[in-house]
């Protein structure tokens, strides 16, 4: 067995200790503080990596294993979202002051760096929204259901597709215009999908999906991984972004199965849930942890105040907009709380930041200080956010949408 084989056997036990371990850990701080499960889940892989313990390293199997925690994050990112119920005023406002953000960000972005492709990178991170982590928080207030509860909905939507298109867009390195021929194609293929999985299915399907709910068969989970498999696949085969294709393979798959019996709706739900968030998931974040560079964060104290200066940016360029295009039936308080909600943004400040230092856009320091901002955003702002709306400290874990609130 060589030194490589050897790191990834030692990687390959540790990663899922440390998944076990945070929601441990994020169920003891409960009582003080909520505490996203996934912020654990980073330091817990900072914290075995090679800049303080060095007990693990990111080998080519667990890389490979990141990476389906990637394409199983923004899948259910996709699968999580209604835009049926979100259609019409929420969603229009959403999208304005999302174009607002960007041109913002972008302006921002092209300050911290010159070069025009770096620079958009920068500023494309400023433009994300933790959905993941503010839905439940909705729900579990009883908000879900309120005007306000939309509006967050809808500005947590947009704030994750619209910068995984750009995404797209960016990483294809083709000219705008390819760009947009290419992003069309995906789009038609899109909207095939979407047509078939809005059909009528036959009784047989649903009779299958129920005979092997709970045998080997498991005929609507492989089906729901094939559909994520094409739309990925068409992705790459587009010279587009893995993560376009299994955030429309969400969507898809949520439509396909619509038209299943409720009992046997949840429970396929609950099994997607236990492979990402059980799973897959947490590996992508445990080595973002690992791959985390706190080496540079601590060494330079120049970078190190980026933390908090990009979490300003990250308040003022995201939160504001989202706050000032509220709908007028809103109160200054609830525009306050939305905007606070709006620019709550982590698990994509990871990915984008993950990418872009892969690809040599961005310098891991500064990768690093945007993603402690990230990490600060989730920790401060939904709980401001609560407390501005006069209902104090988010309820303790329990039940299911607790848990998927935790993952995120």
């Amino acid at each position: 067995m060589t030194a490589a084989d050897d790191a990834d056997a030692l990687a390959l036990v540790l990663i899922p200790a440390c998944a076990v371990a945070a929601p441990l850990l994020a169920d003891r701080v409960q009582r003080w503080l909520a505490v996203p499960t996934v912020v654990f889940e980073i330091v817990l892989g900072v914290l075995i990596g090679p800049d303080v313990l060095n007990w693990a390293e990111v080998g080519d199997l667990v890389d490979a294993l990141s990476q389906f925690g990637l394409a199983m994050l923004m899948f259910l990112a996709g699968y999580e979202i209604d835009f049926v119920r979100l259609r019409g005023g929420p969603l229009k406002r959403s999208v304005a002051a999302w174009l607002v953000t960007v041109a913002v960000a972008l302006g921002f972005g092209a300050l911290i760096n010159p070069d025009p492709l770096d620079g958009a990178f920068v500023g494309l991170v400023f433009t994300t929204t933790a959905l993941g982590t503010i839905l439940p928080i909705l729900r579990d207030s009883g908000a879900l259901p309120t005007p306000f509860g939309s509006m967050t909905m809808a500005t947590g939507a947009v704030g994750e597709f619209g910068p995984i298109v750009a995404i797209a867009v960016l990483l294809s390195g083709n000219t705008p215009a390819k760009s947009a021929v290419i992003l069309v194609a995906f789009a038609l293929i899109t909207v095939v999908a979407v047509t078939y999985a809005r059909r009528p299915r036959p009784a047989w399907t649903t009779r299958l999906i129920r005979r092997t709910m709970r045998t080997s068969g498991q005929f609507a989970i492989r089906l729901v991984m094939l559909v994520l498999a094409v739309m990925v696949g068409a992705a790459i085969w587009l010279s587009l972004d893995m993560l376009l294709g299994a955030f429309t393979a969400g969507i898809v798959s949520k439509l396909l199965l619509s038209e299943v019996p409720e009992a046997e709706e949840e429970l396929i739900e609950a099994k997607l849930e236990s492979l990402g968030f059980g799973f897959l998931v947490p590996v992508f974040f445990v080595v973002s942890g690992m791959n985390f560079d706190l080496r540079a964060l601590l060494d330079d104290p120049g970078t190190l105040l980026l933390v908090p200066l990009f979490l300003l940016v990250l308040l003022v360029v995201r939160g504001v907009p989202a706050a000032l295009l509220a709908p007028p039936g809103l109160s200054g308080r609830e525009r306050g709380a939305l905007g606070l909600f709006g620019a709550t943004a982590l698990p994509l400040v990871v990915v984008i930041t993950t990418i872009e230092v892969d690809d040599g856009h961005l310098p891991s320091s500064t990768a690093a200080a945007l993603v402690g901002a990230g990490m600060l955003s989730v920790l401060i702002f939904p709980l401001l956010a609560q407390r501005l709306r006069g209902q104090g400290t988010p309820p303790p874990l329990s039940g299911e949408p607790r848990v998927r609130a935790e993952s995120w």
